[in-house]
């Protein structure tokens, strides 16, 4: 008798723990969004904020910034970074024939902390007319408050170029570092708003005649598009309070 219950009691809790495996299983799997999923998060001052899971050599937009560590060999190959069917910066170097790599690795763009290098990609090599990169610096020494200041000069180049609408894709993942994604996300919203917000003050005094930005599309990877919306989300309703 005692060996039937015990059976039945391992057979029971064997279920129960397949059972919560399916669960979880699904949950995670409910978390991933497909590529091409968009949401607007937000608007702030007139711009709005869309998630878009989308790799920067595919996002429609009129400008597509993205960032770069200082080169360290083959580091958005390496076994850090995502492999390379969900890696963004692959995917764009290989949309520049190696440029991107050649680039760097010869030194012509060197990546330094908010270095920026325009590029004007050859005609259907990539969804958007013209690329910016930003420097991030030494990738041993980067901490999120860096992409306040990203988000900055992503917005004021943007601007100055003269578009309504950009693209912006942190790339970190795919450099191989692990950063807190919500923190990041939010922190470029962040340094975005500021920006626009001292254009509006140029403008309103007759020191600037630049665009006003209508859309942003903060890309994220199907596994970060939720975490990143909740900071997205999050550095809007921080911004509006100010």
């Amino acid at each position: 008798m005692k060996n039937i219950f015990t059976q039945s009691f391992i057979i029971s809790a064997l279920a129960f723990s397949t059972l919560n495996l399916a669960q979880t299983t699904t949950t995670t799997a409910a978390k991933t969004a497909a590529i091409g999923t968009s949401k607007n998060w937000g608007s702030v001052d007139g711009i709005s904020m869309i998630g878009l899971v989308q790799g920067p050599s595919s996002a429609d937009a009129q400008l597509q910034v993205a960032c770069v560590f200082e080169y360290t060999e083959g580091d958005i190959f390496s076994a850090q970074a995502l492999p390379a069917n969900l890696n963004g910066l692959v995917h764009l170097d290989e949309a520049l024939k190696g440029e991107l790599t050649n680039l760097r690795k010869t030194g012509q763009f060197q990546g330094h902390s908010l270095e920026t290098l325009l590029i004007m990609p050859p005609a259907g090599s990539m969804s958007a007319k013209k690329l910016l990169l930003i420097g991030l610096g030494d990738r041993n020494k980067f901490t999120p408050d860096l992409m306040t200041s990203v988000g900055e000069v992503a917005a004021r180049e943007a601007m100055r170029l003269g578009v309504t609408n950009f693209a912006f894709a942190s790339d970190l993942k795919d450099a191989g570092i692990d950063s807190p994604t919500a923190l990041v996300a939010g922190n470029v919203v962040r340094g975005i708003i500021h920006a626009n917000r001292s254009e509006n003050y140029l403008n309103e005094h007759k020191l600037s005649t630049t665009k006003k930005l209508e859309k942003v599309y903060l890309l994220a990877g199907p596994a970060f598009f939720e975490t990143a919306g909740g900071g997205i989300s999050e550095a809007i309703a921080d911004v509006k309070k100010k």
